[in-house]
């Protein structure tokens, strides 16, 4: 029997409430304590394994003060993304990573529009060295 994969909506919903989640510093455990949930069903709810029902979402939401349609939004507004074209894929990758979370909370403090063009040149410089 072959083993069903997750539909992309369902993918898409919990690569949404993983990104929200880590955005507000909240680990997989706080989370499930705050849904009454084990963080092993939070992890399948954020890797589209199983589907979030619309009573858990609307907690899930409540949660992590977030509308419900903040985990549609970019299903309706950019479908490709949930066809898995691969370069806005990797950018939500990590985008939603530690790494570029940080960046871009460090990034978003500075308050000199010059300061963040000019290590934007730096980056993309150092991007083309490799």
């Amino acid at each position: 029997m072959e083993k069903k994969k997750p539909h992309p909506t369902d993918v898409e919903v919990g690569s949404r409430i993983r990104i929200r989640r880590r955005i507000l510093n909240m680990s997989q455990t706080t989370l499930a304590d705050k849904l009454g949930l084990t963080f092993q069903q939070v992890q399948k709810y954020e890797k589209g394994t199983n589907r979030v029902g619309a009573g858990r979402l609307q907690a899930v939401a409540d949660a992590l003060v977030v509308p419900v349609s903040f985990f549609f939004d970019p299903i309706e507004s950019t479908p490709e993304l949930v066809r898995g074209s691969g370069l806005e894929r990797d950018l939500i990758a990590f985008l939603s990573s530690t790494e570029g979370i940080a960046l871009n909370q460090a990034f978003r403090k500075l308050a000199s529009a010059d300061v963040r063009r000019r290590l934007v040149a730096v980056v993309k410089a150092a991007a083309a060295i490799g």
